[in-house]
């Protein structure tokens, strides 16, 4: 390693080199290796005319040196490069947080460089010290970080926001994953449905009973009636006047909630834990959303094969997805499966409103019949 290695990795030369530059480019080899180049690397910028600071030296001879001991923590390490006065802070005291590097997108890698510019600019005017900041100075951070707060929420020439940009793209980014994890999910289903033997009628009069039961629950107040609405998004359009409609629009709610609930106040029974608890339709409503596709895929293909009379109860859903073969369980720890059996606690509960299950846990026909389309209308895409 040397000044030439250095130059390269910031596509700079020495004289123009920032403590920024020199502290990622000694990260990007072997801490040793990095010791061992110090001295000459320094002479190297004292000759270009750009020798930075006995301060910076010090600071990357002493992180390099707690590296190579095996004592540096990852955020020690992180710390030291904010130090060098034009790194952005990976997590602001407000909690915005820069992505990895490698997992920025276009917009993202266009912010953070903007931010490291300006931050030189600031450098330059004296603004920031990284001398300072390499010493530790809390006031010189506490100065810092709102210099990098304020950059984050103020508009941009062209008018954009940098933190809501960043913000805005990775949200794209994870709707956008979401939307093909959906997608092969929902792919993945239908092949397994199509390769079953035979597929079930529809038991009319079990669906004329539970349509009955259902709307009489729907117009009660609190849980578990607010959280099926929310579910199938029934606080902001009509109920549907066709039972099969409804119940199918409802058990394709639980398995991918439409909404949240109504918001403090909207509703009589709403109500505020004062110890910080979440309430029942809060806990109901956090299990539902915390279900991933492949265990909701291995769950309903189980009870599709199975048919009517296995048993559905929260453990032996968490062993029918654990032991699936229509995903990958290679990961799966004890802890996992305690956390899909409580998951799906709730998941069978209102199964059970539905008359998915009857009251023992065992799959009803109708169940049967209509859980692998209610999961196939909670992943199709909606109609435009």
């Amino acid at each position: 390693m040397d000044v030439d290695f250095v130059c390269a990795c910031a596509a700079r030369p020495a004289g123009r080199l920032t403590r920024r530059d020199v502290a990622r480019a000694l990260l990007a080899v072997p801490s040793g290796v990095a010791l061992v180049a110090l001295p000459d690397l320094r002479r190297a910028l004292v000759a270009a005319g750009n020798p930075l600071s006995r301060a910076f030296w010090d600071s990357a001879k002493a992180t390099l040196g707690s590296i190579e001991s095996g004592v540096a923590t990852v955020g020690d390490v992180q710390r030291w490069v904010e130090s060098t006065g034009t790194e952005p802070i990976l997590m602001t005291p407000g909690y915005f947080v820069w992505p990895e590097e490698d997992e920025r997108g276009p917009v993202t890698a266009e912010m953070f460089a903007r931010l490291v510019a300006y931050l030189e600019e600031r450098v330059e005017a004296g603004e920031v010290d990284p001398d300072a900041l390499a010493e530790g100075d809390p006031e010189a951070r506490a100065a810092y970080e709102e210099l990098q707060e304020r950059w984050l929420t103020t508009p941009l020439p062209d008018g954009r926001v940098p933190g809501e940009a960043v913000n805005d793209e990775q949200n794209e980014e994870l709707f956008a994953a979401w939307d093909e994890e959906e997608a092969f999910a929902l792919s993945e289903l239908r092949r397994i449905l199509g390769g079953l033997p035979r597929r079930p009628e529809l038991p009319a009069a079990e669906l004329d009973a539970a349509g009955a039961r259902l709307r009489v629950l729907l117009a009660g107040s609190g849980y578990p009636a607010n959280v099926l609405r929310a579910c199938a998004g029934l606080d902001d359009r009509p109920v549907p006047a066709d039972d099969r409609e409804l119940w199918l629009a409802v058990a394709a709610g639980v398995a991918g909630p439409i909404s949240d609930l109504p918001e403090a106040g909207d509703e009589p029974e709403a109500f505020a834990d004062l110890d910080g608890r979440l309430s029942e339709e809060d806990a109901a409503l956090a299990n539902l959303c915390a279900i991933e596709h492949a265990d909701w895929l291995a769950a309903v293909t189980a009870l599709a094969r199975l048919g009517p009379g296995v048993l559905a109860s929260p453990e032996r859903m968490a062993r029918l997805i654990a032991e699936s073969e229509d995903i990958d369980n290679d990961d799966q720890s004890a802890g996992d499966l305690g956390a899909t059996e409580s998951f799906f606690s709730t998941v069978v509960h209102l199964w059970s409103l539905l008359g998915i299950v009857d009251a023992t846990g065992v799959l009803t026909p109708l169940g049967w019949w209509g859980l692998p389309q209610a999961l196939e209308r909670a992943w199709s895409p909606s109609p435009e």
